[in-house]
């Protein structure tokens, strides 16, 4: 498959590792649920709706804004199935992990453990690392190492890495890869431009930033994101699995589509190993948990505001569907009409898609996860249904 779930418009969710959640969509959808406690939000049960008109399986979003709390659902749980959605399920977020693993290695440039502009080389001297690298260039994809998940450049130009779409992921999508095997890989291959010369979204960078909060914390990366995010947030439905293949009860189900000796199969995928791309990408959470997560992040609940502000510092050269990339997170202007910026992270992983928004004050957020239908138009249409649903979110006078 050579599109991702969201569209052509956006290579950057190509090169993160993102394919299409593929699935069979069925006939006669479930109509919406919602809850907001008491109250109808019309505008939102329709946005969600849209998403399954146009080719999804099925979504679950959730709103919190100056009305409340709002949650919704369309489509379907599992193929062949008629129940919808739990507005509470579990799922794959992709690369919406990189905004956690950007703030852990940023809560310990904040405790003085490393500077933001410290080469990492020294950190890190098994490696052979350029010299040049910093963290900044890690968490702002500025650092130019190759991306192990395959570079995509604008010519058409496809560099190969580690399988993650297709039949050989499909066969291999329970095989382990380690951290070190993945930088290794990256570091065996012609960096894609000198340390900070370019800008272009690299998985591997958020692999060496795992690798520098395990050296600098001290403990396991999933030990290092329970002490400090999951405990003090009380995120209890959020992990981040390492090589277990399991899903945590409720969950929608993943389906992904490839061709075999050119025959078009799909297969549920919702167990599956996501050590392939590490904590660039394989955290599992919930809406509430996302939505409590990036909420107290803007805030200044995780970190302190000078880094908050060097965290919204965009590069010019990063622009995509989600506005430019900052360190961890993206910055987005929805232009006229509405009231500035809105900061987010989506990301995908094979059968799951996951939405993270919030104003900058963190009082508005918008958490969703979608599972794509067999519908091959669908990834075209995402990036004008994502227009609208966020537009509706964060520009409605209410």
């Amino acid at each position: 498959m050579t599109k991702s779930l969201w569209g052509t418009k956006n290579r950057i969710f190509r090169r993160a590792g993102v394919t299409a959640l593929a699935a069979t969509l069925l006939a006669g959808v479930a109509v919406p649920t919602a809850s907001a406690a008491g109250r109808d939000r019309p505008e939102l049960r329709q946005a969600v709706q849209e998403f399954v008109d146009a080719g999804f399986a099925g979504m679950q979003l959730r709103v919190r804004d100056e009305r409340g709390e709002w949650t919704g659902s369309a489509g379907v749980r599992e193929l062949g199935g008629t129940a919808k959605p739990s507005t509470d399920g579990h799922f794959r977020v992709g690369s919406t992990t990189k905004s956690f693993t950007a703030t852990l290695m940023l809560q310990l440039v904040a405790e003085g453990r490393i500077g933001l502009d410290t080469p990492i080389a020294g950190f890190l001297p098994q490696y052979g690392f350029d010299k040049r690298i910093t963290v900044r260039m890690l968490l702002q994809h500025t650092s130019g190492l190759f991306n192990h998940t395959g570079e995509y450049f604008p010519d058409g130009t496809v560099v190969p890495g580690i399988p993650w779409q297709g039949k050989e992921w499909v066969d291999k999508r329970f095989h382990t890869y380690q951290p070190e095997e993945l930088v290794r890989f990256s570091l065996s291959k012609p960096p894609r431009f000198e340390p900070g010369a370019g800008w272009s979204y690299a998985n591997t960078n958020y692999v060496v930033l795992r690798l520098l909060v395990e050296k600098l914390g001290g403990r396991p990366f999933a030990d290092e994101l329970d002490r400090r995010i999951l405990r003090p947030l009380k995120l209890r439905d959020t992990l981040s699995p390492g090589a277990w293949s399991g899903m945590p009860k409720p969950y929608a189900y993943a389906y992904y589509t490839y061709e075999d000796a050119g025959q078009r199969k799909t297969i549920d995928v919702t167990h599956q190993n996501p050590s392939w791309v590490s904590a660039a990408g394989d955290m599992i959470s919930t809406t509430k948990d996302l939505q409590t997560y990036f909420s107290a992040l803007q805030s200044g609940k995780l970190l302190p505001a000078w880094l908050l502000t060097e965290m919204r510092k965009t590069h010019p050269q990063s622009e995509s569907l989600f506005g430019f990339y900052g360190l961890g997170q993206y910055s987005q202007d929805l232009g006229p009409g509405c009231p500035g910026a809105v900061l987010n992270h989506d990301g995908s992983n094979n059968g799951y898609g996951a939405l993270m928004y919030s104003t900058p004050d963190g009082s508005k957020t918008l958490t969703a996860s979608i599972i794509s239908g067999d519908d091959a138009s669908a990834a075209q249409k995402f990036p004008a249904e994502l227009n609208k649903l966020v537009r509706t979110v964060f520009c409605s006078k209410n």
